[in-house]
């Protein structure tokens, strides 16, 4: 049973990292219809600049080395310039294109940003010793829970619940949902399309450099390629949880989590190595008996 118990933990802390991805994701296909691949480079870049530009394997700590209360909103500013720079330079001269186009836009830009960070950084894999101490392991009667798990788990519920506050609470907000809900109709009764959609890759890009600092502290290594899977597995987690719908999101990034980790826990040994097949087999169980997802979106119009 403890063992159980400590494999939920782990799942629900890897949930809880597929959610925050899948949050941004879903904040741009709900305005802009745009199923955006680079959201896991925008995490790439939060995550290599904590470290001097080098091709070394050893990675020398910039960023890094400063105090967290000024390194979290540090980085964050970083990437929410990159997602700002990457809608003023690709997304915003595309507002009119279809979902399609605006999809391979979005590979290209993810591929843009990683051949940038090849040559800045070099290819090799680096190690990097950020925040080590949150590694330790907090004990909970008999269960050992690493205290990176439980701050992944408090900073994903702070962050859901002011995305919350955000969206139903402010202007700016009650501007996105309403774009989210027909966004032709929004723009004929005064929202500024490309304030609204502005603001969305900005929340997306702090969100992104959430996810980059817990997934480089709890990996101990970067790579050009590190946020690709991120961004594969929070599109799965958009399309289970329901297309444009945030709340679907949120939980298709924790049902993601939970079964990746315990197919990982509880799969014979000799077939952990084909986990992920299992769980996109899953996935299409899944999809087969709510094709529109478990929380599917109340909004049918498409963005014109």
């Amino acid at each position: 049973m403890i063992q159980f118990i400590q494999n939920l933990i782990d799942a629900v802390a890897l949930g809880s990292i597929y959610a925050l991805v899948a949050l941004g994701v879903g904040l741009l296909f709900g305005i802009l219809r745009l199923i955006n691949f680079a959201h896991g480079d925008y995490i790439t870049i939060g995550a290599y600049a904590l470290i001097v530009p080098s091709a070394d394997v050893t990675a020398r700590l910039l960023i890094g080395d400063w105090p967290w209360p000024v390194l979290i909103p540090t980085i964050c500013l970083i990437v929410v310039i990159a997602a700002l720079l990457t809608d003023a330079a690709v997304f915003r001269p595309l507002r009119r294109a279809t979902s399609p186009t605006l999809m391979i836009a979005s590979f290209a830009v993810s591929y843009i940003i990683q051949n940038g960070v090849l040559m800045a950084y070099g290819s090799r894999p680096k190690s990097v010793d950020l925040w080590s101490g949150a590694n330790s392991q907090v004990f909970i009667g008999d269960l050992r829970v690493p205290m990176l798990q439980l701050i992944t788990l408090a900073v994903t519920l702070v962050l859901m619940v002011a995305v919350t506050l955000f969206l139903r609470r402010t202007s700016y907000g009650i501007q996105m949902r309403a774009a989210a809900e027909d966004f032709r109709m929004a723009q004929y009764l005064g929202v500024r399309g490309n304030v609204v959609i502005g603001i969305a890759f900005a929340v997306s890009g702090i969100l992104a450099g959430v996810v980059s600092l817990l997934y480089t502290t709890q990996s101990g290594s970067l790579s050009h390629v590190m946020g690709v899977p991120l961004a594969l597995f929070a599109f799965v987690a958009v399309v289970v949880g329901g297309m444009g719908s945030l709340v679907g999101a949120v939980v298709g990034g924790f049902v993601i989590g939970i079964t990746v980790t315990m197919l990982q826990a509880y799969l014979p040994p000799d077939l952990r190595a084909f986990r992920d097949a299992f769980a996109f087999a899953f996935v299409i169980l899944v999809l087969l008996v709510r094709p529109a997802g478990l929380v599917p979106s109340r909004s049918t119009f498409e963005r014109v």
